[in-house]
């Protein structure tokens, strides 16, 4: 049955903007002086509706899915890992697993196409498509009702999940290939500056990367809408992750994306749907060669510039903390009439007139 995209409103409103800028420069500081901070508080604002916004019951979904692709040696691992790192997510024992626990998010891994039978346990939600894209250098990653199948269980994950945040997670050996070809077919660029280390290539690896990579674009000349697309190059998880953050957008849930492959899902869902962009933070540059550029092109500001490429949602969780003090500044710091603290220039700022 075809994916039927959800209604995601523009939910652009200059008098929130207004206000939202008004009581943050008139919080108890130099105006601007909070930087980014602020700029992300005016976002959270604008997604969530709210001059006092409030991030509750944040969702970490890791999406996992195997790729055909990952056979003709694309990354350094073997496609094993995948499901190794499922069961080490859900032991507890992985880098997002520390993070999710160290702020209190919610953790869920969905298992959207491992090339595995995982036994039932909390914490993990089977909606497999099958056992692993096909290999895109045969023929399309998927089928459109592999695509579609995906896009719709993405979307009815977030229905069933409480809190008005999600945090984008990943895992699947060979999606940073699939995120490379997204980018490259999508965005218009060359695959030489789409394409990385990945899981930590050397350098000759990385050129017979980019070479199959190459030879799988000129093998799908006709896949160039973004759904097309996402079939031909696309992995599973990368799928579910496309149809989560569309009906998260629709359900005007702020949207935590995390590092390259976080990125290409939230470009092939931008390109469905423009408005996605209003409600997603972007909360890192990766160290992944590519995705400073992904960013530019979404026209993104990350929060943080760590050097990050492992994966998981962690950049996401690291970056989590941040918009809870954004919103924090926001709802409890003092405003200069509420402090008794005189301005610079001891004139008020005029607050914005309600339409």
């Amino acid at each position: 049955m075809p994916f039927t995209l959800p209604v995601i409103d523009d939910i652009a409103q200059p008098w929130l903007a207004a206000r939202l800028q008004y009581l943050l420069d008139n919080k108890t500081k130099p105006v601007g002086s909070l930087g980014q901070i602020e700029r992300l508080a005016q976002r959270i604002g604008l997604a969530l509706g709210s001059e006092a916004p409030e991030l509750e019951a944040p969702q970490l979904l890791v999406f996992a899915g195997d790729h055909g692709l990952a056979a003709r040696g694309v990354s350094a691992y073997p496609s094993d890992v995948t499901w190794q790192m499922v069961e080490n997510f859900l032991a507890g024992g992985a880098a997002v697993s520390v993070l999710a626990r160290q702020h209190g998010i919610g953790l869920t891994v969905v298992d959207c196409g491992v090339r595995h039978d995982f036994a039932p346990r909390a914490g993990l939600l089977i909606h497999k498509v099958a056992p692993g894209t096909a290999d895109a250098l045969n023929g399309p990653a998927m089928s459109a009702d592999q695509r579609d199948q995906a896009l719709a269980s993405g979307a009815a994950l977030i229905q069933m999940l409480p809190g008005n945040a999600l945090l984008l997670g990943e895992m699947g050996i060979g999606n940073t290939s699939a995120a490379s070809l997204l980018m490259s077919r999508l965005a218009g660029l060359d695959i030489v500056d789409c394409t990385g280390a990945g899981t930590g290539l050397d350098a000759a690896a990385v050129q017979r990367k980019i070479g199959i990579l190459r030879d799988v674009l000129a093998r799908h000349p006709g896949a160039k809408t973004p759904l097309d697309v996402l079939a031909a190059f696309g992995g599973f998880e990368i799928a579910t992750m496309v149809g989560a953050v569309l009906q998260a957008a629709a359900e005007r849930r702020v949207i935590v994306v995390d590092g390259f492959i976080a990125s290409s899902a939230v470009l092939v869902a931008s390109q469905l749907k423009p408005t996605v962009l209003q409600r997603c933070v972007f909360a890192h540059r990766s160290g992944e060669r590519g995705h400073a550029l992904m960013l530019s092109h979404l026209k993104a500001e990350p929060l943080l510039d760590l050097s990050l490429r492992l994966g998981e949602g962690s950049g996401a969780a690291l970056a989590w903390p941040l918009l809870m003090s954004a919103c924090a500044i926001l709802r409890e710091m003092a405003s200069f009439e509420s402090a008794g603290v005189s301005r610079q220039d001891e004139a008020s700022a005029t607050a914005p007139a309600q339409p």
